[in-house]
């Protein structure tokens, strides 16, 4: 019931939108036909603006119409981790971590952590965020790849610019009614003392859980929980979603998507493009789609570079000579 409830409150969000947009539009041609009657400037003004007003929702609707795969509705697990090169690559993790949690609260979808892990000196080496929210997962599925930063390290005492890579991943999150053959013998569970901030329960007891699906290679953990079996039973539902995205990929005899973007975390690989030196750049080698706006961007402004990328998904047509100024 919970399920066919959600799928209907989706629904009925997209009919309501479609019928606000036809009655707006009724409205402004009624509307265009007595400005041009009475040739009445006032109304040809409330006209242009109401026009204005309809191109966004049109464009709205038309994202979600690209939005009809299978899981895009779904809410969805990201991970990200630090590429080659200790520090630098560590804080730009977490700079990632920090724009994904803003694009969160920007379009009301619930954020929580499922795992993290701190770097030695400063940023994070990996972390996992569940992002709740309807198409939460078709909307992010565009930053799968490798995400790479150009600036003045902040870490480096002669104030030479530098070069630092991190990954993305999501994954749709999926319902507990769908099944996989998940043989608890084939999964390797290995327990230890969750790291971070936390009560006097959190690093005294060996509380996390990492499962190793062994046929497959695949990997979760989670961390977040106080005990160790509800932990373990968050880390059987990341696995049995991430299990399920095979079972669609063997299916559809193709690659999913996001797979197709997972390359090495490093130079030639990347997606998209973080220039803060010497010039302000994002730049997205998919699409082409860019913005000076790099702090607008990194508090979570993405709306621009998701919508570029679901018009035209090319995945693997990455370039990395194609910024001015590259070393």
């Amino acid at each position: 019931m919970q399920k066919i409830n959600k799928e209907k409150s989706v629904l009925e969000k997209d009919i309501a939108a479609w019928r606000a947009l036809s009655s707006r539009a009724d409205d402004a041609l009624v509307l265009l036909e007595m400005a041009s009657e009475m040739d009445d400037e006032t109304s040809f003004s409330e006209v242009i603006s109401e026009t204005a007003a309809l191109e966004s929702l049109v464009h709205d609707l038309e994202i979600k119409k690209m939005l009809s795969g299978e899981l895009d509705a779904n809410s969805t697990y990201l991970s990200i981790n630090a590429g080659a090169g200790g520090t630098e690559a560590q804080d730009w993790a977490e700079m990632l971590y920090r724009m994904y949690m803003r694009y969160g609260e920007k379009h009301g979808f619930k954020v929580e952590e499922i795992e993290r892990s701190d770097g030695e000196s400063a940023g994070i080496k990996s972390a996992t965020l569940l992002i709740e929210g309807p198409y939460a997962y078709g909307y992010l599925k565009a930053e799968n790849g490798v995400h790479r930063l150009v600036r003045v390290s902040p870490f480096d005492s002669n104030a030479r610019r530098h070069t630092s890579f991190a990954s993305v991943f999501c994954w749709a999150e999926v319902d507990d009614d769908i099944k996989i053959d998940l043989n608890m013998a084939d999964v390797k569970v290995d327990t230890y003392r969750a790291s971070g901030a936390g009560g006097q329960h959190v690093n005294k007891t060996d509380s996390a859980v990492r499962m190793t699906h062994m046929p497959s290679g695949i990997v979760v953990q989670c961390q977040n929980e106080r005990s160790q079996h509800s932990n373990r039973d968050r880390a059987i539902k990341m696995l049995k979603a991430a299990l399920y995205e095979r079972e669609v990929e063997a299916r559809n005899k193709a690659k999913d998507e996001m797979n197709s973007v997972k390359k090495e975390v490093t130079w030639g690989s990347q997606i998209r493009s973080y220039v803060m030196h010497p010039y302000q750049l994002v730049k997205d080698h998919r699409t082409q789609h860019e913005t000076s706006q790099v702090q607008s961007v990194m508090d979570g402004s993405l709306d621009d570079f998701i919508y570029s990328y679901l018009r035209n998904p090319i995945n693997d047509r990455v370039s990395s000579s194609s910024l001015p100024g590259d070393e």
